[in-house]
């Protein structure tokens, strides 16, 4: 088995059931175990700013799954909640994006790993330092890339 840490962002319909229903989700799988989960966090959009604001969060997960089989299992997931394609950055009912495998450093035209973008992110940042403050991401700990990013506009929703 194999941690990873994983995104989820959400900004139509109830954002936050859909978050939860995929993290659920995705602890069903035979081959994926949840073993953290963030709280939800309102965020403003970002790349296409007109648009509602996002509910974000992080898990983290061990799997016996490979990296390209893991972003494949989270791709279906999003088309078997319900996500359709549409505008890069724009609205969506669930995306889920694959951030972080141990020990994987991997550059594919499906899969980079580490997420190339995850540390200039903070609605990724945030909820993932809250369950992964100590990871490691481009030789500097997840904790200390979420304080030196700029997070206004990004409010707590749960715990």
């Amino acid at each position: 088995m194999t941690r990873s840490a994983l995104a989820f962002g959400s900004n139509l319909g109830d954002s936050a059931e859909m978050i939860g229903r995929a993290i659920d989700a995705l602890d069903a799988m035979v081959d994926v175990s949840v073993t953290a989960r963030s709280s939800l966090y309102a965020t403003p959009p970002w790349g296409v700013e007109n648009q509602p604001d996002f509910v974000n969060a992080c898990a983290l997960v061990e799997t016996a799954l490979a990296p390209l089989d893991l972003l494949t299992a989270c791709k279906d997931l999003e088309v078997a909640l319900g996500r359709v394609p549409g505008e890069r950055w724009g609205p969506r009912l669930i995306d889920i994006d694959v951030l972080w495998m141990d020990g994987v450093a991997l550059e594919s035209e499906r899969l980079t790993l580490p997420h190339p973008r995850m540390t200039e992110r903070a609605f990724v940042l945030v909820p993932l330092a809250e369950i992964a403050p100590e990871l490691v991401v481009g030789g500097q700990r997840v904790a200390d890339w979420a304080s030196s990013i700029e997070a206004g506009g990004i409010r707590k929703l749960t715990d």
